[in-house]
């Protein structure tokens, strides 16, 4: 593929710095934005950012959360023991707004990358090649090389080709010299054939499970058969007492109750399946330029992706250590805690015996159950993380099992969460009913930790505002450049991090979080799916599979009521109305939060379906950050200031920040620059802009698909697009 020209840093205007959208500092007179740089080491520090799927902070331990009975999180406890703290950290509502901020450095709705990516996102909505990316600034300014391993979800995937103009060479144009993991945002649905054993619908794990857990359709042995052809006879009950599980954690799939191998049986079996979390197609980005698939039917395509992610990070860092002087910066996206429900490896659990107890996965199970699964799931990343630092030496394991930092390694460790946690898996006193996919606390409030030899004064909390954002300045301080220079040439949105880290009395920094979600650019919207537990209707998931794998019923074409499906929310509404059912709630069209110290304002906006016009809501909420159950403050329905209370009745203290808040608000909504014609996003149209849209509107491209120059928005790049470019030629847009 073309390389695509992207905004190089040395060619920014800096007449465009004016237009930092999110520039704040404190008047505080302790601030101290340009700190004391850390020593100088023999080259600058390698990174190793970890970030976990659909964890929010109500999970964490280490942050004083975690429930009645926390999550087992040994190894994410002792780097957070030797490290910093970041307790008050906001992320996006979904993955990929927040998974894009950490790469861009600039808010949704100016990356416009506002909601998760399905195969009906437009490549408007996609994060752009255009862009100074983090790994081609790193690599140019500072040697880096860069990796990116397991899920990251900022671009399509093969499951629409129309809106995936970068194909399986995505990452390498984004920036990244090697990539290992999904395009898609999610592992496949379970298989509930468990690879063509049984009928659909029998074994809702995905494997066979023991006749313990399940007496119709459980087997105590069988034969388990390898993809590479080989097998192995599991009749042993003490030595396998798990047979079904054990083979698919190997990368098999049992023949219950067979005895024997057998060439037939073997042919019969679908390797071809893919099967939640114990299958993936990986994609392959090698330095030198190739590319490779791994199907689920390749042995090396198979296993748990947890543990697939940790062996595909320890060999890249084991390489790149290898590389002495050059370093290096290793993103790593764990897949879980992504829904499907399916139960991790046994080895992998501080408690292996209770896995046993397990008895289905899916719509069947109990609440608690599900509950525990999402436990075990965020357990064997723990482990996995532990392994990863031990065997690449970036931590010792101590006697008594603990970690140790391992100042030796140069390597400083990032880790954070993408979003809050799933619905049926939050944590109290967190509230499920405003957890992912809402900007409430329990959907943005994030972990994040740092730790390295750079961090003065390890083991304190930080409880300033910190913003996804934040993490592109902080990995450009690590790698010793001047953020403050480059966030004016690249508009960053992101504020200083590096000073928490070095001055412990560090005064807040940033006076405001912010946080957004909004619709993805698409051709139509997707059917409607409603989230039962939530009584909520949404429109963003094309397929009927994704619907369900979000415990949503799907009333697109082949629903059981109106088998070509429902046009909309509303028409679904009218349907409930009609049957005497509780009508949804839509989901919002856009809504946008903000917050200072104490004080926290949201501002919804969705469809009236009568009117079929936007009306807005806004909610004002006192917050807080302790780790005490008792005295936590956040943001449930009961405790909205405007609900309860006229705004007249609000105290002088309320009134001035929520005056303050909206005022904010306003000017972060007007400083969103449209730029007409312009594809590349540097703010001008010129006949660069030209060029490009040749590129992308060539024939042998495919016709001219949805690109970053199908401006406007009709999911093809055409002459309709040229036009625009045309009309406004020269405009240099501030």
């Amino acid at each position: 593929m073309k390389l695509i020209r992207y905004i190089s840093v040395c060619t920014c205007m800096l007449a465009l710095a004016g237009c930092n959208w999110g520039s704040t500092s404190s008047s505080n007179d302790d601030l101290i934005i340009n700190p004391p740089r850390p020593p100088v080491a023999q080259a600058p520090p390698n990174i190793l950012f970890i970030v976990v799927d659909d964890a929010g902070m109500d999970q964490f331990e280490a942050f004083g959360y975690g429930g009645i009975e926390p999550p087992i999180t040994h190894s994410i406890n002792d780097i957070a023991e030797q490290g910093v703290r970041f307790r008050n950290t906001w992320s996006m509502p979904t993955c990929s707004p927040t998974r894009t901020t950490y790469f861009d450095g600039r808010y949704p709705s100016r990356n416009n990358v506002l909601n998760a990516v399905v195969s009906n996102t437009l490549a408007t909505s996609q994060m752009s090649p255009y862009r100074a990316t983090l790994p081609k600034v790193l690599r140019e300014h500072a040697g880096y090389q860069s990796a990116l391993i397991g899920k990251m979800h900022i671009t399509g995937s093969e499951v629409d080709p129309d809106n995936h103009p970068l194909g399986d060479d995505a990452m390498r144009e984004l920036g990244w010299d090697f990539f290992a993991g999904y395009l898609d945002g999610a592992p496949y649905p379970i298989d509930t054939t468990a690879g063509g054993v049984g009928p659909e619908g029998t074994y809702q794990c995905g494997f066979v499970p023991n006749t313990r857990a399940n007496k119709e359709v459980g087997a105590d042995f069988g034969v388990c058969y390898l993809a590479d052809g080989e097998h192995q006879v599991m009749n042993n009950a003490e030595q396998f007492p798990t047979p079904g599980k054990t083979c698919i954690e190997q990368g098999g799939i049992l023949d219950p109750n067979a005895t024997e191998y057998s060439s037939d049986r073997f042919a019969e079996l679908r390797f071809d399946h893919q099967n939640g979390f114990y299958t993936a197609e990986w994609k392959i980005n090698y330095a030198d330029g190739r590319n490779e698939t791994l199907t689920a039917a390749n042995p090396l395509g198979r296993g748990y992706r947890t543990v697939q992610e940790a062996n595909r990070t320890i060999e890249w860092i084991k390489s790149a250590q290898e590389q002495e002087g050059t370093p290096w910066m290793l993103s790593l996206g764990f897949a879980a805690l992504h829904e499907p429900l399916q139960p991790p490896p046994a080895h992998l659990l501080p408690y292996p015996d209770r896995e046993t107890s397990l008895a289905g996965c899916g719509d069947r199970m109990e609440f608690a159950q599900q509950r525990l699964i999402m436990q075990h799931k965020l357990e064997a990343i723990d482990f996995e993380i532990g392994r990863i630092l031990v065997e690449t030496g970036i931590a010792i394991r101590q006697s008594d099992g603990s970690l140790e930092y391992n100042p030796e390694s140069n390597t400083v460790i990032v880790f954070t969460t993408d979003n809050g946690t799933y619905m049926p898996s939050v944590k109290l006193p967190f509230d499920p009913l405003r957890a992912k996919g809402s900007l409430y606390q329990s959907g943005i409030w994030v972990p994040l930790i740092v730790t390295g030899d750079l961090v003065a004064s390890p083991n304190r909390d930080v409880p300033h505002l910190i913003n996804s954002t934040d993490l592109y300045r902080l990995f450009l301080d690590i790698a010793g450049l001047d953020s403050e220079t480059l966030s004016a040439e690249l508009r960053l949105d992101g504020q200083p991090v590096m000073p928490y880290l070095l001055v412990p009395e560090q005064a807040a920094i940033r006076d405001y979080n912010f946080s957004e979600l909004g619709t993805n650019d698409t051709v139509e919207a997707a059917p409607p799916c409603v989230i039962a537990n939530a009584n909520i209707c949404v429109q963003l998931f094309p397929q009927r599979q994704v619907c369900t794998d979000q415990s949503g019923e799907w009333y697109g074409p082949g629903n059981d009521i109106k088998p070509e499906g429902f046009s909309s929310c509303c028409e679904v509404n009218s349907y409930f109305a009609e049957q005497g059912i509780e009508e949804a709630e839509l989901f919002p069209e856009s809504q946008q939060a903000i917050r200072d110290a104490n004080f926290k304002l949201l501002q919804i906006n969705r469809l009236n379906c009568e009117t079929q016009q936007l009306f807005a809501v806004e909610e004002f909420y006192e917050v807080n950050e302790s780790p005490y159950a008792s005295q936590l403050k956040l943001d449930r329905e009961e405790d909205n200031l405007l609900a309860n209370f006229a705004e007249h009745e609000l105290t002088e203290l309320q009134q001035e920040r929520l005056n303050w808040l909206r005022a904010k608000l306003t000017e972060l909504k007007d400083g969103v620059i449209d730029c007409p014609g312009d594809g590349d996003g540097n703010l001008v149209v010129d006949q660069t802009d030209v060029e490009n849209w040749e590129y992308w509107a060539d024939p042998e491209r495919g016709g001219g698909l949805a690109s970053w120059y199908d401006l406007n928005r009709d999911g093809v790049t055409d002459e309709a697009d040229l036009e625009i470019i045309l009309a406004n030629m020269g405009n240099v847009c501030s």
